[in-house]
């Protein structure tokens, strides 16, 4: 007799793989990898603003991350050579019965730049999340990093009263820890409305950027006008920008402004915002 057998067997999920290679020729930087397993891929690569940044769009054609799933992105940035990373949307991690995860892998080499601009990711409650990222850097590679966090959705009325959202990152030069993070954030815990916490907002945003900035131009940066709860510090060797927000737009936006003002100074290149930012 043929006995019921459980829904979970039939639960389909995504194993996928992307790796990225960048090497600078003449003045040009051009892609020399592009390797994809399962629903991972780039669009073609774009030079906005001229041949020395060499830009991708990472497309996940699923549009959303499940239980089960398991994506891994590897970008390595040869010496001399600028490579700028975004996405075309939000990152949606649905709820889900058991872990979903990622892994991102980051290599710049000396005289090389990368830029890591996802938009938003939408952790929707009783989904689990589980981030991993490593950046390793070489000599005087140059690193901007962002990522903004939406726990729940708060337009639908959606609390992240379940589940679990989780994140480690480190990032090393010359095999030296240079950050180290760690976070875990679970559904309805009380630092979700604790001041000392997430205070209520559903929202978090932390950008990255290597080198020191002039304390006029921090000034500059803490005084942009903005609609989010945020500051910047000055580490050795790192700048670190956080905020709190009520929407992910607000915080993006911010980590938008701070970046037009920083790029120029710190980078040496006006910004010029990825037109797929505007659609």
């Amino acid at each position: 007799m043929n006995q019921p057998v459980s829904p979970a067997l039939f639960t389909p999920s995504w194993h996928a793989a992307l790796e990225l290679g960048y090497a600078r020729f003449d003045d040009t930087t051009r892609p020399v990898m592009r390797r994809h397993v399962g629903p991972l891929r780039v669009q073609k690569h774009l030079y906005a603003e001229g041949p020395e940044v060499c830009q991708h769009i990472i497309v996940h054609p699923p549009g959303g991350i499940a239980g089960g799933d398991r994506l891994n992105i590897c970008a390595h940035v040869a010496e001399g050579a600028w490579a700028q990373l975004t996405s075309p949307g939000a990152a949606k991690w649905y709820r889900a019965s058991g872990p979903a995860f990622q892994q991102l892998e980051l290599t710049v080499e000396a005289g090389a730049t990368l830029e890591w601009l996802p938009q938003e990711t939408i952790v929707f409650s009783a989904a689990q999340a589980e981030l991993t990222t490593r950046i390793d850097l070489h000599g005087d590679a140059r690193l901007f990093y962002w990522d903004v966090i939406a726990l729940g959705r708060p337009a639908s009325g959606e609390r992240f009263d379940l589940g679990h959202f989780q994140s480690h990152l480190d990032i090393r030069r010359d095999g030296q820890l240079l950050w180290h993070e760690r976070q875990r954030i679970v559904g309805a815990d009380g630092l979700l409305d604790s001041p000392i916490g997430l205070d209520g907002q559903p929202v978090f945003a932390t950008l990255l950027l290597t080198g020191d900035v002039a304390p006029e131009l921090l000034e500059q940066c803490r005084a942009l006008p903005n609609a989010v709860r945020g500051d910047l510090t000055q580490l050795p060797g790192l700048l670190v920008a956080r905020c709190l927000a009520s929407e992910a737009l607000l915080a993006r936006g911010w980590l938008i402004d701070l970046w037009k003002l920083l790029r120029p100074a710190v980078l040496g290149r006006e910004a010029v915002a990825p037109r797929i930012w505007s659609t």
